[in-house]
Order: structure tokens, then sequence, then C-alpha cells
């Protein structure tokens, strides 16, 4: 009966009925997702975090060698799949979940936030008018959040990025909330949070100096409280136990002194060499994608040395061209950092996936909010609400911790994303002080809101003049369609990149892929050979004319394009395979079985691997 009592003397207030309202249009999100070609991941990121899970399923629970990539979130989706059977709507599901309690956390912020109108008021303002203005703010924020584009096609796709931003975002609330510094064991708590998100998305630490500076700011020494220095102890002793099982695994499984993940070598030479241009533009000899990416970062690094590599030895040659680079062209760097800035604020949707893009054009998503938008309408709320709303000023600490996070490596919408809620909160608070100064009849605040208004939309809609950015969007949700069998609207979009960039290797290759698709191997074999004109290390096209040289019993040609192929990737078990096959059709057994002893050597269990083993030991048998 207490129980029951409790029970009815709850009363529902707004965050509840925003978190069931965001639930609801998360999970009608995600159950379009189910009827759409995207629900299964075949490639980028995505598909990465899946093929590491379900090798984590198969027993591979580590290459004994130091992480080279964040490894929590594939130990998650393994957890998942071994717990509900292969599939993402589960892992999707909880990010729904997650995603609407961001929406929730947005709207208390906003309510702990926003100025106190009444206080400041010199009319007989009615406070509980004042009350409805806050409120109606934090509603408008969290519901934005709902309605954010990138936001819904983030939160039912298999990436950790919904899983950052709300513990980002909890542990802003938990320092708004009070106007106490935390005590020793909140400090813990935060601390193995951060530790152990970290472990899926490394700049969440970037959040530990806004902590720290609560503990600092905000301590009184006193006999209820611990030292500050004490507390930030704490603080971090936390953040090393929450991440312990990726530092563990790395020293004393691996041998190798890396603390997360040995991927931010590369990572960071990305985004600072001479062809870097603020996003993850991936220079010459490395190849786009999560997995191609990190494979041939280890293998160009084991090649300029001439010798096997530890990881954290593949990450300091990547890291130590960088540091050069900066070094001797500091004046360009400095412009490229002046990039990264006005990246990080454009209106240009840079989605290195192009999920959002696909998700939309198949109405998986709902219509609704771009960054441009909001960012223009978050900088005035910003700059207004530093003396109007001061605990506000949190916010801005945590947008520009997030911001010095991105500036070493590179923008990209998913990156970017997490920010989103603070811009929201800025949005809602700036209009709510327009409308009030509307009421009051404060003519010069109003002025001002709109000249800060119009300096922000020029600010953040400059426009972004690179052809081959423009490209990517198209370029992406081209190789989507293609994947998905949708050759109608590939070629669309594949027309259109190459409209932008007609001198792409890239994208001529998938124009090849596209013709083949469709039957038309002459026209396939041409956008292969301008694709090999344009970058002639190209593998995947050497690999293609290759299989149909061998396919028109052209010999000699497909041992020229496959021997080319090797030339760039020695550690390709298919090339070697291929290239297995020719010599075994021209008669040449001995060639033939040491490719093929190469291909086993790095997929020992292939089926076509050990048939054509099979094969060569019965071509070498002598006849009964």
């Amino acid at each position: 009966m207490k129980s029951f009592s409790a029970v009815r003397r709850y009363s529902f207030g707004p965050g509840d009925y925003l978190f069931a309202f965001a639930a609801l249009v998360r999970f009608l999100t995600l159950v379009q997702l189910t009827r759409s070609p995207f629900l299964l991941p075949s490639r980028g990121d995505m598909h990465f975090y899946d093929d590491w899970a379900q090798r984590i399923l198969r027993g591979e629970w580590t290459d004994h060698l130091a992480f080279y990539g964040l490894p929590l979130y594939a130990y998650l989706l393994a957890f998942f799949y071994k717990l509900f059977g292969y599939g993402p709507f589960v892992p999707a599901m909880l990010q729904a979940l997650l995603d609407a309690g961001t929406a929730v956390l947005i709207y208390r912020i906003t309510l702990r936030v926003a100025p106190d109108f009444t206080a400041r008021s010199t009319t007989n303002a009615s406070p509980l008018s004042a009350t409805y203005l806050r409120q109606t703010a934090a509603i408008l924020a969290g519901c934005a959040w709902i309605f954010f584009v990138p936001a819904q096609a983030y939160a039912v796709i298999l990436m950790p990025t919904t899983w950052l931003i709300f513990v980002f975002w909890f542990v802003v609330w938990r320092i708004v909330k009070n106007d106490a510094a935390p005590a020793a064991k909140e400090c813990l708590l935060l601390g193995v949070l951060v530790g152990v998100t970290a472990m899926g998305v490394a700049t969440v630490l970037f959040l530990l100096p806004l902590v720290l500076c609560a503990i600092f700011v905000r301590r009184k020494i006193d006999n209820h409280n611990p030292p500050a220095v004490l507390a930030a102890a704490v603080l971090l002793l936390g953040v090393v136990a929450g991440s312990s099982p990726c530092w563990i695994h790395n020293y004393f499984i691996a041998r190798d002194p890396v603390f997360l993940s040995a991927h931010s070598g590369i990572n960071f030479w990305i985004g600072n060499n001479p062809d870097a241009n603020g996003y993850p533009r991936f220079p010459p000899g490395l190849r786009a994608g999560q997995a191609a990416m990190l494979e041939d970062s280890i293998t160009s690094a084991e090649s300029a040395a001439g010798h096997h590599l530890k990881r954290a030895q593949v990450s300091a040659y990547w890291s130590g061209k960088a540091r050069d680079y900066i070094a001797h062209h500091f004046g360009q760097w400095l412009g490229l950092i002046t990039t990264k800035f006005r990246n990080f604020w454009s209106a240009f949707q840079y989605d290195d996936l192009s999920i959002i893009t696909s998700l939309r054009e198949h109405r998986v998503v709902f219509p609704g909010l771009y960054f441009g938008l909001v960012a223009a309408l978050a900088w005035p709320g910003m700059i207004l609400s530093w003396r109007l709303a001061p605990p506000s000023r949190w916010i801005v600490f945590a947008i520009l911790l997030h911001l010095a996070a991105l500036l070493p490596v590179f923008v990209t919408e998913r990156y970017r994303l997490p920010i989103v809620p603070g811009l929201l909160i800025f949005a809602a608070l700036g209009l709510s002080i327009l409308w009030r100064s509307c009421v009051a009849a404060e003519f010069g605040m109003v002025a001002l809101y709109l000249a800060l208004l119009v300096a922000s939309a020029i600010f953040v809609s400059w426009p972004q003049r690179n052809p081959s950015l423009w490209a990517l969007d198209a370029y992406n949700s081209g190789w989507q369609a293609l994947e998905s069998g949708d050759l109608p609207l590939a070629e669309k979009k594949l027309a259109l990149a190459r409209a932008y960039v007609p001198n792409n290797s890239e994208t001529n290759f998938a124009f090849g892929n596209l013709r083949l698709a469709q039957g038309d191997r002459s026209s396939a074999a041409i956008f292969y050979r301008e694709a090999l004109q344009i970058d002639r290390t190209h593998k995947g096209a050497l690999n293609n004319l290759g299989v149909m040289a061998l396919e028109d019993h052209d010999l000699a040609a497909a041992r020229f394009y496959f021997a080319n192929a090797l030339a760039q990737d020695r550690h390709n078990a298919k090339t070697h395979f291929l290239l297995a096959k020719t010599a075994a059709a021209a008669g040449d057994i001995a060639h033939a079985e040491s490719e093929l002893d190469q291909a086993l050597a790095i997929t020992p269990t292939q089926p076509e691997f050990i048939a054509l083993k099979s094969e060569l030991i019965r071509q070498k048998s002598p006849p009964d």
C-alpha cells in the first residue's frame, strides 16, 4: 500500500512528457530504418564496429596488440549480439532511449541557467509569466533536439556518438545543477563515467577541465568538504579506474605503452599535413574508410621503418610527421587552425558517412533543423546570456573545450554534434531574451539581439567553395545506393559527384563499379582506366581490371594488374589468391602455390583458398 501511495503521489512533469515524446519519435525513426537498406552496415565506420563485434563473438577477444581503434562500442555491440542475437535493433533502441535522455538534460539545464526575468524586470510583470517563459524556453530547446536531423540519424545507427553526447551533457548538468563544488564521492563517480566513456570516444576527456574548474572555483575549505586538491585527485583516480580495461590490456597483454588507442597518431597526421583542409581528407597512401585507413597507416609506417612496429611506434611515426609539418610550416598551420575553426561553425554539413542525407532521402528521419540555423540563433543567446545568466558560462566553457578537442585533428558533422545541445540551449535563451525585451519595450536590447543575429548568420553561412567538399555527400550516397542495389539513385548521385570533381580517382572507380553492376563491362573498364590515369596505384581499379582480364582469359594483362595491386599492398589475401588463379590458369603451378600460400598465411580459413589448394595438389599428383 505504501509503494502504491507513493506512485499515486508522483505527478508527471514536463520533463517526463518530453522524454516520452522524444522516445516515441526516435522509435518511429528506428522503425523506418528497419524498412530501409541502411539497418545493416555495409561500409564505413558502422561496418568497422559491427565487424569488430562479430570477431569478438567468434572468440577473438584480443590480437595481443595494443588497441588500434577505441574498443568500448565494439565490445558493447558484441555483448548485445550475444544476449539478444545478431542485429542492430536492440543497440539502436537503447541509443534512442539515451537520446531521449539528452532531450531531458537539455530541458533541465535550460531551466537551471535561464535568466531570472522577474528579478531584472522594471515593470510589474507577473512572476508566473516569467516562470512560463523559462519553461517554454526549456521545452523549446528539448523539442528542437528531438527534431535536429543529424541527431535523429546518429541516434539509430551503429555509432557511439549518442553515448558520448548523453554522458557529455550529463556531466555538464551535474556541474550547473548545484552552486557548490562536487563532493568527493561525485568526483569519483564522474571520473569513472568519463573514463569508461573515453574507451569509446576519447574527446570526452576534454571535459575534465570543466569539472576541475568547478572543484577549485566553487570549493570552500570547511569541515564538510575535503581540500580541492584531494577532490581533483579522486576525480583523476576515477578516470584511471574507468579506463583501466584499455590501458591494462595495452600495457600488460599487448606490452605496448598505449593509454587508450594507438590510432591517435594517424588522426593527428590526417588533421595536420600539407594536404589537410580541416576535414578528414586522407593524404596520399591512405584509403578512405576506417578499417582501410587504419590498415594502410600501419603498413605505411612499417614500410618506412623497414621492420615490424608496435602500435605505439606506429602512432609515434605519424605524430612525428605531423609535428614536423607544424614546426616547418607554422604559418600555414595557423591558417589551417583558422580553417578548422571556420569549419566547426559553418552551416556546411560535412558528414563523412553521408548517412544523414541517405536517411533523409529515404524518409527515415523527420524533417527538422540543421546546424546552420541552430548556430546562427545560438551566438546572440550565448553573448547576451553571459551577463544576464551567469550559470550559462559553464555551458560556454563546455562548448569551447569540445572545440579544443577537435582543432588538433579535424571536423565532421558527428564530431561537432556533441555541442548542439548547448547551442540549442543558447538559441532558446536568446529567443526568450528577445521576447521579453519586446514585451518590456526594451528596444535597445532588441536592436542588439538583431545585430548579433545578422552577424552570426553571415559568419555561419559563409559559403564553402571547394567543389570536392560538395562532392563528398553525393559520392558517399552514390556508393550506398550502389551497395543497396538502387542503381538509378546511384547513377544520379555519382553523376553529381563527378560533375563536381571529374578528375577524382575514387569517383571514376565508383562509376566503373556502377557500370559493372549494370552489365556494361566495356564502360566499366574505361572508368577503371581513367581512375588509374589519375592514380596509378589505385588498388581497387587494378584488382577489378585484373578480374575482368582473367574472366576474358587475358592472362598476361591479369598478371600485370594483380602484380601491381600487390605492389601497393602485400598483405591483401584476395589479390594473392587472384594472382594464384591466374598463374594456375597459365600452367605456372609453382608460382600459383607460392601466391596461394601467402594468401592462406593471411586468411587460412577462406573456403575459396582451400579449394584452390586442393585443386593445385590434384594437378600435381601423377595420374593413376
